[in-house]
């Protein structure tokens, strides 16, 4: 008796294998020129999160929920440990943070040795000009260990302050609204509030600051986790690194009004949000596990906004090497740059 249920289990695990092994093929054969079985898998989430309702915006851009081929006969999913809200679960669709195979991301770049900066921007297949501006450099003078911000195009990086337009940005720099809505990702041209960072393509930078362009005077902050355990110095943009276990608590370095809550990959921050604060300075709160807020909302100084995220392989981490929260500041100084 023991015996034949023995043989019954194991022609049962024989049967599964052979499944998935059949499943695995098919789709790959099945899947059209260009697209990975990745995607297909995608697209079959995809698809029953819509029917139960659960996806909560078509039109954001959601990292993946990862599925990889594991030796080419199994399906393997990466998912978040914890708890999930129905936005983050909604992150787990869509196509990545390359859709339509365009990668309009910032990058960071360490000068080596022997390094021009016309030799640089010829690597990123961009002008000397841009990574000037982008990098606020008089001339040709670069050191190693230097980082440079490299836009992914020609053109000029910007950050959205009081009362401006993108009409009147893009006259000032000699840009077009239409490409800066569609470069930029943005459902139109209101699409946009204070702090926020965008490119403008082609832009150029104008030969007089506009009125109000400097920092403004910086508030009061406090440290935005428990312990205030600095793991990365400035970085861009205007921010520094404070590690933390994922799930720890992440508290508004000041009080402000929040201003926009995100999930998904949003160009490596992963989930974040941010906060306006009375001066016109904006803090942003990157790679968060959840928000406890919402757009909109008044918080006070020292009170809970979120959670630590950033653990690797899960979901909304963005490009991370752990658990911490990224805090930068727009508009003013970092006060904890050291």
């Amino acid at each position: 008796m023991l015996k034949s249920k023995k043989v019954k289990r194991f022609l049962a695990l024989l049967f599964f294998c052979f499944f998935i092994i059949t499943f695995v093929f098919q789709a790959k054969k099945n899947t059209p020129e260009g697209l990975s079985p990745n995607i297909l898998f995608a697209s079959l989430s995809d698809s029953f999160l819509e029917r139960e309702n659960l996806i909560i915006s078509k039109q954001s851009s959601y990292e993946p929920l990862p599925l990889f081929l594991v030796e080419k006969s199994s399906v393997v999913g990466i998912a978040s440990p914890g708890i999930m809200s129905s936005q983050v679960l909604g992150a787990s669709t869509g196509y990545g943070p390359t859709e339509g195979g365009v990668e309009n991301e910032i990058k960071e770049y360490v000068v080596k040795e022997r390094d021009t900066l016309s030799a640089i921007a010829s690597q990123f297949n961009i002008k000397t000009d841009t990574i000037r501006w982008a990098n606020e450099i008089s001339g040709d003078g670069i050191q190693p260990g230097q980082e440079l911000i490299i836009l992914p195009t020609d053109g000029i990086l910007h950050i959205i302050k009081r009362d401006e337009t993108l009409g009147g940005i893009a006259q000032r720099h000699k840009g077009s609204i239409k490409e800066i809505v569609e470069f930029n990702n943005l459902a139109n041209a209101d699409d946009v509030f204070v702090g926020d960072i965008i490119i403008i393509p082609g832009g150029e930078k104008p030969t007089t600051p506009p009125r109000g362009s400097n920092l403004a005077v910086a508030q009061s902050f406090v440290c935005p986790t428990s312990t205030c355990r600095i793991t990365q110095g400035l970085h861009y943009f205007n921010a520094i690194d404070f590690g933390e276990p994922c799930g720890s608590p992440i508290y508004a370095a000041a009080s402000g009004t929040v201003q926009r809550v995100a999930y998904g990959w949003n160009g490596g921050a992963g989930n974040f949000l941010t906060i306006l604060h009375n001066n016109g300075v904006v803090t942003m709160y990157g790679h968060i596990q959840s928000s406890l807020v919402s757009p909109g909302q008044y918080v006070s100084q020292g009170q809970q906004i979120a959670l630590v995220g950033g653990q690797p392989g899960t979901l909304g981490a963005g490009i991370s090497t752990g658990c911490h929260v990224h805090f930068d500041v727009r508009g003013g100084a970092n006060p904890f740059a050291r």
